[in-house]
């Protein structure tokens, strides 16, 4: 039999990445070093970091009629995710403006376009499908509708919520996984950032309905909640050359992981060795960030 397929919906961007000393403060204008384009969205993203995890990755989104979209399809083409039900629509594709420091840390403007778009009744689960990822790029309702197709079909749900928005009861509900970020999770749970414990964040949320919680701590690891029961999972020391797409490579990675079987647990702790191969590996050398490449790191 052949190994369940992942089916990510969610935004496709193509990134305008310029590096600059630091970010600027409101109302200044900071002279840049250098810039340029990648393929980005955190559907896109993700689905790409899953399918170099080894999974078979069917992509469901949209991008416009301008000259970003050749791009963002050639990437997906050429990370062998399958593209069948990315929709060409007319008007500009999504984008996105990205400023990265030298330490590797990052300030991001999205415009959505063409994934304001998208439709859920436009959309299929792939034979064999087994898990659903999604992301809060794409309209709420379709993530609400596709969660909820998924639930009845008996096919595993897991929302990726950022960029942080209310996300309605019934959606939570229909999730077998939920995972935010620090801001994310004060966000949605009320509680100042500064005050945020990560443990209390997790239990708060997985008691608003989902099966499970994972809230992502960065270089300090994560916390989750599954089974009733709360686990934390330290993070890994390593060289940071760019957090930029660190959360994206974490998701694709935990759900390639999980769709074969493993617990969560391990699953997001392969994630994690995928986030901390990709935050210190060159980004014109991330392609060779695979699975062998993480299970020798989570072995050494």
């Amino acid at each position: 039999m052949a190994d369940p397929v992942l089916l990510v919906a969610g935004s496709l961007h193509l990134d305008v990445i310029v590096h600059a000393p630091r970010l600027p403060r409101l109302d200044e204008t900071v002279p840049g070093s250098t810039s340029h384009q990648a393929f980005g969205g955190k559907g896109g993203n993700q689905a790409v970091s899953a399918a170099r995890m080894g999974a078979r990755v069917h992509m469901a989104g949209a991008v416009g009629s301008d000259g970003f979209a050749a791009p963002l399809l050639a990437a997906l083409d050429a990370a062998r995710v399958d593209r069948g039900q990315v929709a060409r629509l007319g008007g500009p594709s999504g984008m996105s403006v990205a400023i990265l420091d030298p330490a590797g840390g990052y300030g991001a403007v999205i415009v959505s376009g063409a994934n304001l778009m998208i439709r859920a009744e436009d959309i299929v689960f792939p034979e064999g499908c087994g898990m659903i990822l999604m992301q809060n790029e794409i309209p709420a309702d379709v993530n609400l509708a596709l969660a909820l197709r998924a639930r009845a079909a008996g096919i595993r749900t897991v929302l990726n919520a950022a960029p942080a928005r209310e996300v309605p009861p019934a959606l939570m509900q229909a999730l077998d996984l939920l995972v935010v970020n620090r801001v994310e999770a004060a966000d949605m749970t009320g509680i100042d950032e500064a005050r945020l414990e990560p443990e209390t964040a997790a239990e708060a949320l997985a008691a608003m309905g989902p099966g499970a919680v994972i809230v992502t701590l960065g270089g300090d690891g994560l916390v989750g909640v599954a089974g009733g029961a709360t686990f934390r999972q330290p993070g890994r020391a390593v060289d940071v050359i760019s957090t930029h797409g660190a959360g994206d490579a974490f998701l694709g990675a935990l759900a390639a992981e999980w769709l074969t079987g493993i617990t969560l647990e391990g699953a997001a702790a392969f994630g994690q060795a995928a986030a901390a191969l990709h935050v210190s590996t060159p980004v014109d050398r991330r392609g060779a960030v695979t699975a062998a490449a993480v299970r020798a790191l989570m072995a050494d």
